[in-house]
């Protein structure tokens, strides 16, 4: 099978799509398949045999992101010699919009995967308002409804796109992780490194370091029991806008001697801090799976989280970690306490059933899934027009997509500052 991976973000950006997407095409080519990334140019990038960059505006609006530039023709030759029989889309904006396109030039089916609740990304955008929000939501949610399958990463998220108006068949298909990878990390070299005592109580989290991952809240509370337990640690991996703003807040508290920032870590290095940590502390209410969750509980380690879309079906209060209904600090708190009192045997059982939940998560597992849509769907031919190959039809193919393309971001705008001024929406 040719696969068509099409993503605003990819490396050397490191976040949950990017992970996705080479997660999947790692495994997919695994088992035999052809897979072609196209995505915008990044600064620093590697070049990769089977990865299509197209040129793009770098550092948007101050950011680490990409914007790919809409550059007409630039893929049709290589598109042309690669023969895709499927076009995966992994967003609904920008390069989502040459996705649909791709799949109407070549007759194939066109998959979408939400991976981002877009809305509570908005702040990155110019004129960030309420107004924003909704014209996102309803552009996202008309794309969905162009395609000819939609994958949720979480059962929450599939529910909520039922509830914003996608019509279109979802499917709930999570990033799938490499089990073995992170249950056989050496924490201990961590711990030599950063001067973690064997029996020091290490807090850790892993993620992008951005605004939308709630870390104010959440160095807040790890700032509290660093406080109260003066023998614990913080381990921070990841890189991202508010990382100074991050050191600056734990040397005002003096706590910077207890609090390790890793920088980007990948493969094994990851697999390492994952297996050092004693419990894995997170905030985040924008997530549609949460990849480090699963990864943390693949190494054994229980989490500690806020109820939130992409959590509740990984964490289960008191058995393979805390769910935290509120955001509540001091009930946040008062949990990793708890378990910083459990007996070894207590702490080995959450640690042993965090492995269990991660099993559900298996790359293979989750690349059968991908697999058997992408096969029902090209059993079933175009989902947008017959396959005469005629110059007519070419034509009319060729309007048909673009007016798809232009109705979908008139009725956004429409829904945004029409006639849904009152409408009640799930943000």
């Amino acid at each position: 099978m040719n696969i068509i991976m099409m993503t605003n973000i990819y490396k050397p950006f490191v976040g949950g799509v990017e992970r996705s997407v080479d997660i999947f095409s790692e495994k997919l080519r695994e088992l035999g398949h052809k897979v072609l990334i196209i995505a915008p140019e990044f600064e620093n990038q590697i070049e990769e045999p089977y990865v299509i960059r197209v040129p793009a505006i770098q550092k948007f609006n101050g950011t680490d992101f990409s914007v790919k530039l809409p550059i007409a023709g630039i893929l049709s030759d290589k598109l042309d010699n690669f023969k895709p029989d499927i076009v995966h889309s992994h967003h609904p904006f920008l390069i989502g919009s040459t996705a649909i396109r791709v799949a109407h030039k070549f007759n194939i089916p066109l998959i979408f995967t939400n991976h981002t609740l877009y809305e509570q990304y908005t702040h990155y955008v110019p004129g960030d308002s309420l107004l924003m929000k909704r014209f996102v939501i309803e552009l996202s949610v008309g794309y969905a409804n162009l395609c000819c399958r939609v994958i949720a990463p979480s059962a929450s998220i599939a529910d909520l796109l039922r509830k914003r108006g996608v019509q279109t068949r979802i499917d709930v298909v999570p990033t799938g992780i490499c089990i073995d990878k992170f249950a056989n990390g050496n924490g201990n070299k961590i711990r030599k490194k950063f001067g973690i005592g064997k029996n020091s109580i290490l807090l850790g989290f892993v993620s992008r370091l951005a605004r939308e991952k709630n870390l104010d809240f959440l160095s807040s509370v790890a700032a509290m029991y660093l406080q109260y337990d003066t023998t614990a640690h913080f381990l921070i991996a990841g890189k991202g806008p508010v990382e100074n703003d991050l050191k600056d807040f734990f040397s005002n508290w003096n706590l910077s001697g207890r609090v390790h920032f890793t920088g980007l870590l990948e493969s094994s290095a990851l697999a390492d801090a994952y297996n050092a940590m004693d419990l894995f502390i997170f905030a985040s209410k924008t997530e549609t799976q949460g990849i480090v969750l699963t990864e943390a509980m693949a190494s054994g380690v229980p989490v500690i989280a806020l109820e939130a879309s992409g959590v509740v079906e990984v964490v289960k209060d008191k058995i393979n970690g805390r769910l935290i209904s509120h955001e509540d600090k001091n009930e946040f708190f008062d949990a990793i306490k708890w378990f910083a009192e459990l007996s070894k045997e207590q702490k080995q059982s959450l640690k042993n059933e965090a492995k269990n939940t991660s099993r559900d998560f298996s790359i293979q597992k989750c690349a059968d899934m991908i697999l058997n849509i992408y096969r029902e769907e090209i059993d079933k031919g175009a989902k947008y027009y017959d396959l005469e190959n005629s110059p007519w039809n070419s034509i009319i193919n060729l309007i048909r997509t673009e007016w798809n393309i232009i109705s979908n971001v008139g009725k956004a705008v429409n829904a945004a500052v029409g006639d849904n001024k009152n409408k009640t929406y799930c943000v």
